[in-house]
């Protein structure tokens, strides 16, 4: 994944839902461009950081040590709505919560708020796979990590 959307995890409930934060600054080059003089953070990727958020939720929710490890592939995005506009400068509270939960698949609500406005909202669909690849679960549990540091307790993470 080469655009990390989640700073730090601030809140995790197992199979319920979880809270993070994603800071949206300059230095981030997709401003840049979108658009010069007004720094409108993209939708996209509004949705793209709940969809992380989203991901680890279920995968450190449902993988368990005597089973194949599954990652969390997002599959659907369904009644995606925009409502505020998020600039350089805002700070993201990202909310997902689990909203069905079976054994292949998953549907997460989603929210992005700025302050006291809500930004924007999805249904997240994703289909939880099994990955053979050591280097994929090496990266997920870093990352998963650096998102936690300050969580306590800490999740296990697979």
């Amino acid at each position: 994944m080469r655009w990390f959307l989640v700073d730090r995890v601030t809140e995790f409930v197992p199979g319920e839902r979880a809270r993070g934060v994603k800071g949206v600054t300059l230095t981030e080059g997709v401003l840049h461009d979108h658009f010069p003089e007004h720094p409108l953070f993209p939708g996209v990727l509004i949705i793209e950081a709940l969809a992380q958020l989203a991901g680890f939720l279920l995968e450190v929710s449902t993988n368990r040590r005597d089973a194949p490890l599954r990652r969390a592939v997002l599959v659907s995005i369904d009644r995606a709505r925009f409502h505020a506009p998020v600039w350089a400068g805002d700070l993201l509270d990202l909310r997902v919560a689990a909203a069905q939960v079976m054994d292949a698949a998953a549907r997460v609500d989603a929210e992005a708020w700025v302050g006291t406005e809500r930004a924007a909202q999805a249904s997240l669909t994703f289909m939880l796979r099994a990955i053979d690849s050591e280097a994929v679960h090496a990266q997920r549990r870093a990352l998963y990590q650096v998102w936690t540091r300050t969580l306590d307790p800490r999740p296990e993470l697979l």
